[in-house]
């Protein structure tokens, strides 16, 4: 085994000239009163990871051009497709009149384990909400489905961006396998 050298790596990933080129996956996210500036960079590196569809960022939720989302993001501001609205709900109605699941990342009565999620449900929207609060109720009242992520020790939850990378990987998962 011989690591990879940064010129290696580079050769096989899609370059910003074209990456318009290539189809996403029918992935959406929502970032609702998210409050770190630096969960919302890590959230923008692991949507491109992802090669998610859109990014939405919403309420008040930092948003580019911040340095500090640039310092965690390393670029992906610029290849994800993103954009800033003010109401998470209109984007929310505006998704599912096009067909596609609004799925929020909480903690809910409905026990739903992220594993569980079905490829048959997309395209999705995935919903991430405040570091201390979650995912506000206007939104959870409009949402077709709640997946969360199994906290096995003491805790009841991770950080926001570590939650959400979880999250969007599995999704993808589920699509593409």
């Amino acid at each position: 085994m011989r690591k990879l050298t940064h010129s290696e790596i580079k050769a096989e990933r899609k370059d910003l000239t074209v990456i318009n080129n290539f189809k996403r996956n029918p992935i959406y996210a929502i970032c609702d009163n998210i409050r770190s500036i630096f969960n919302v960079g890590a959230i923008f590196r692991a949507s491109d990871g992802a090669f998610i569809e859109k990014l939405y960022l919403t309420g008040y939720t930092p948003y580019p051009p911040r340095k500090e989302i640039e310092k965690v993001a390393l670029g992906a501001t610029l290849s994800v497709p993103w954009e800033y609205r003010k109401d998470p709900v209109e984007v929310v109605n505006e998704l599912k009149a096009k067909g596609v699941k609004i799925c929020v990342l909480e903690i809910t009565d409905q026990k739903n384990i992220l594993w569980n999620y079905k490829k048959e449900d997309f395209p999705v929207c995935l919903v991430v909400g405040n570091e201390i609060t979650g995912v506000g109720k206007e939104i959870l009242d409009l949402a077709d489905i709640s997946i969360e992520i199994p906290m096995l020790g003491m805790k009841q939850s991770l950080n926001v961006s570590v939650s959400y990378g979880i999250a969007v990987y599995e999704l993808v998962r589920k699509f593409l396998y």
